[in-house]
């Protein structure tokens, strides 16, 4: 009888060890994905803040398109370096097969400099470590009025005249301009943007 206890008595400390030793690794392994949530909310936080600190350079681009060195449609037939803009589009592959090219970032934007493309120093970002580049390029073939032919360029063509005037306005062309940016983050992190806008020729 005393021998039939003593066994009992073993067999439910090896499944309480058991139990426990169940209980520790699912423990770990929560504190683990905690861990993970955690790292991958910081990191799209992180991302966020990036994004949201390239936007200087938008606005900086508008307003040269507005009020500033490009504003008039003749300041944008030729290369402009002290904007950083390029009367021709930027190329966006290469046989080094940068895989960044495939979704229509320029070169000059993954190289360490602009080389002669643009000489407008980086803009500074809210924080320190913090810098942003930018490029604007013309979607264009070749320097010079823009044209359809050379010229990638957006148009609309009314439906038709008002009541009682058959009259149709032929609207202008307008040529489309793409902004790329790079923000360069805290242990090289880099985010990217992209944008195309247009303006009447």
């Amino acid at each position: 009888m005393h021998n039939s206890r003593a066994q009992q008595r073993g067999v439910v400390l090896i499944f309480t060890l058991i139990i426990l030793l169940i209980l520790t690794i699912g423990a770990v392994a929560l504190m683990r994905s905690v861990n993970t949530s955690l790292y991958g909310a910081g990191n799209l936080a992180f991302r966020r803040d990036l994004m949201n600190q390239g936007e200087v350079a938008v606005s900086n681009v508008f307003t040269e398109f507005k009020t500033g060195d490009l504003s008039t449609s003749g300041s944008t037939l030729n290369n402009v370096p002290a904007d950083n803009y390029s009367a021709t589009m930027l190329p966006t592959s290469t046989t080094n097969n940068f895989q960044l090219s495939d979704q229509g970032v320029p070169l000059v934007l993954l190289q360490s400099t602009l080389g002669t493309v643009g000489t407008h120093a980086d803009l500074q970002g809210a924080t320190p470590d913090v810098q942003i580049r930018y490029v604007i390029d013309r979607l264009c073939s070749a320097t010079g009025t823009p044209n359809s032919t050379i010229c990638v360029q957006s148009s609309s063509t009314p439906a038709g005249g008002t009541a009682g005037n058959t009259a149709v306005v032929t609207p202008p062309t307008a040529t489309v301009y793409r902004l790329t940016v790079r923000v360069t983050g805290a242990r090289s992190t880099q985010v990217f943007l992209q944008t195309t806008f247009t303006r009447p020729d």
